[in-house]
């Protein structure tokens, strides 16, 4: 059995310039990703404060962080993860 990432909650930091929607759509270009909300929790005159809620059947956490850091984002916090065993591939024959 192999354990996956199926739900991530994230508290991140990020420049008011980044866009919330290309930084969405860049996230859930992520491998095993399927869906990510973004809610916008504070906002001061540089940057943002935002809780990611990232969603899918095996969502590659080195993927996000690379996304973040390429967006300008810094990951302050993980506040909630969900992680499942899925069976491994079958065998090829």
């Amino acid at each position: 059995m192999r354990t996956q990432i199926r739900r991530l909650v994230v508290d991140s930091l990020k420049p008011r310039e980044t866009s919330t929607i290309d930084l969405t759509k860049a996230l859930c270009e992520v491998e095993g990703v399927n869906e990510v909300d973004l809610v916008v929790t504070e906002v001061d005159s540089r940057t943002e404060t935002i809780k990611l809620t990232i969603r899918g059947s095996h969502v590659n956490y080195d993927g996000v962080m690379k996304i973040m850091s390429d967006h300008g984002a810094t990951i302050r916090s993980v506040d909630e993860i969900n992680v499942a065993k899925t069976p491994p591939p079958p065998s090829p024959k």
